[in-house]
């Protein structure tokens, strides 16, 4: 039992060292996040299409 009772104040203490970022900062990347994952979204969209379009081609 004291294994997990030292393993949760341990835990704790290095919570403690974690600078956390600021709801704005939150934000930001939030949106970085959304955005690049719709952009990464589409271009594989796009080469979906494509790589589809050449496969009807050949079959």
């Amino acid at each position: 039992m004291s294994k997990i009772t030292n393993y949760f104040k341990e835990v704790q203490g290095e919570l403690k060292h974690v600078v956390w970022p600021s709801k704005l900062q939150t934000i930001h990347y939030t949106i970085i996040v959304v955005v690049l994952s719709v952009l990464v979204a589409y271009f594989l969209g796009v080469f979906d299409f494509i790589f589809l379009r050449m496969l009807n081609l050949i079959v």
